[in-house]
Formats: structure tokens, sequence, C-alpha cells
């Protein structure tokens, strides 16, 4: 009698083509996050030509932009921050942007990785964009990675 079958992806990006969506808004932890993923996928064996980056305004405009990726690429990586102020906009666009990735993944099969920072401070930003924190953009891309390599051998 033998065992179960195990499916578990592999951290090899070499015959991926991915596509990153990256929010403007709070470009300073956003192009720390965009540096981070693109470094990852590198490392990883991607071809950067097989790298596609999108730019939108804000984390808002994420889900639409990955919407339209979605059937063009392996795998999507949703990147952006939003930080949390004096009024409720954080509620309005945080929620949002997360169900809207998420919606993206189910209805294409597509893995999307969140690489949305939601922060109360700008310093806690700042940590997780390459800080004591890591870098929240690299391990977006790799779980995006990783889950597109499982899904091929499903």
């Amino acid at each position: 009698m033998s065992g179960p079958t195990i499916h578990e992806g592999q951290l090899d990006a070499s015959d991926l083509t991915i596509g990153l969506v990256v929010a403007r808004f709070n470009e300073a932890i956003t192009e720390r996050l965009e540096a981070g993923a693109v470094d990852a996928l590198r490392r990883h064996g991607a071809d950067v030509g097989s790298i596609r980056i999108v730019r939108v305004p804000g984390c808002f405009e994420i889900p639409v932009a990955l919407e339209a990726l979605a059937d063009s690429v392996d795998a999507l990586v949703a990147l952006g921050c939003v930080v949390r102020g004096a009024t409720p906009h954080f509620d309005h666009v945080a929620g949002p942007c997360a169900s809207g990735c998420s919606d993206v993944a189910r209805t294409h099969g597509t893995p999307v990785g969140f690489g949305v920072l939601t922060v109360d401070t700008w310093e806690q930003a700042v940590e997780r964009a390459g800080g004591k924190l890591g870098n929240k953009g690299a391990e977006a891309v790799l779980a995006a990675v990783e889950t597109a390599q499982v899904l091929r051998s499903l």
C-alpha cells in the first residue's frame, strides 16, 4: 500500500511569466516592494523579460489591473501600501483591495501574491519594505511562484 500523493511547488521562476501590479501611492515604500520582488524573481531564475510590471495610481486600482493581466501570466503579485490615518479612508481602500485580489485569484485560477502593506504607521511600512522585518514584496512574489508551480503539478 502506498502513501498519499503530495503536491508541493518549487521556488523556480525560470519558466514563469509574472505580472506585478504596483500602486504608486506611498511610492517611497512601493518602489522598495517592487525592487524586492524583482530581485527575488531574479534570484529564483526568472528571465527579466518575463516580468510584466503595471503601475496604478493606488491600491484601490490594483484588482482591476490584476484582472486584465490574469489570463496572460502564470502568477500575479499585488504590491502597495495603505497607512492608517485619522480618516476612514484606510477602511475603504484596504478591504476592497484585498477582496478584489482574492476574487481575481479564484475567478481565473491564477495565483495572486498579496504584498499590499496595511499598517498603522509609516515606520511599520519601512520595516516591511526592506527594513528589519524583511521585504514583503519578495515574500509575496515567492508565494505566487510556489503556488504557480504547485498548480502545474496538479
